[in-house]
C-alpha cells in the first residue's frame, strides 16, 4: 500500500473518530438538556396540580429559594411546605405556564436556566396576572438533575 493511501486512510479514521465523538457529547448534552427541560415542566405541573409536594420534588433537599418579595427559605421540605400554604389560600386556582428562556450549561453538571412564568390567579373575584423571570441553578449528582437554587424576580410592567 502506497505511503499516500496509508495517510488517506488514517486521515479519514481520524475525521471519523472526530465526528463520532463530536455526535456523542451533542446528543449527551442533548439528553442532559431534555432532562432540564424537563424539571421545568415538573414545577409547572406541580403548582398547576396545587401540589406542594409534586412542585417541590425536583428540588435539591438543601435547595436555595428566594420569593419574589425577597424572602429566602431553605430545602426542599420547606419549599414544600410553602408551597402547600399558598395552594390552599391566595394561589388555589391559580394557572402557571413557563416559558424557558435559555438553557446554559456552565459545566457538564451545573446549568442555568432562566425561564418566564405568566401566573394567572382570582383575588376578591377579580382575575389578576403577574409575570416573572425565573432563574434557577441545577446541578447533576449520580445522574440526576435537580434544582440547587431558585429565584424568582416581578416583571414590571411599564406604566409611564
Amino acid at each position: 500500500m502506497s505511503q499516500l493511501k496509508k495517510c488517506f486512510i488514517l486521515a479519514a479514521v481520524i475525521f471519523a473518530v472526530a465526528l463520532s465523538g463530536k455526535a456523542q457529547t451533542s446528543e449527551k448534552m442533548s439528553r442532559d438538556e431534555t432532562a432540564v427541560r424537563q424539571i421545568v415542566q415538573q414545577v409547572q405541573d406541580g403548582w398547576n396540580a396545587h401540589d406542594g409536594k409534586a412542585f417541590a420534588a425536583p428540588f435539591a433537599a438543601d435547595a436555595d429559594y428566594v420569593i419574589v418579595n425577597g424572602m429566602q427559605i431553605k430545602g426542599r421540605e420547606a419549599i414544600e411546605k410553602g408551597h402547600i400554604g399558598i395552594f390552599t389560600t391566595i394561589y388555589k386556582d391559580s394557572r402557571n405556564i413557563a416559558t424557558i428562556k435559555s438553557v446554559r450549561f456552565l459545566r457538564k453538571d451545573v446549568a442555568v436556566v432562566h425561564i418566564e412564568w405568566n401566573l394567572e390567579f382570582t383575588v376578591g373575584g377579580e382575575t389578576r396576572k403577574s409575570h416573572a423571570l425565573n432563574t434557577m441553578i441545577m446541578t447533576k449528582d449520580k445522574g440526576k438533575w435537580s434544582i440547587a437554587a431558585f429565584q424568582n424576580t416581578p416583571i414590571q410592567t411599564e406604566s409611564r
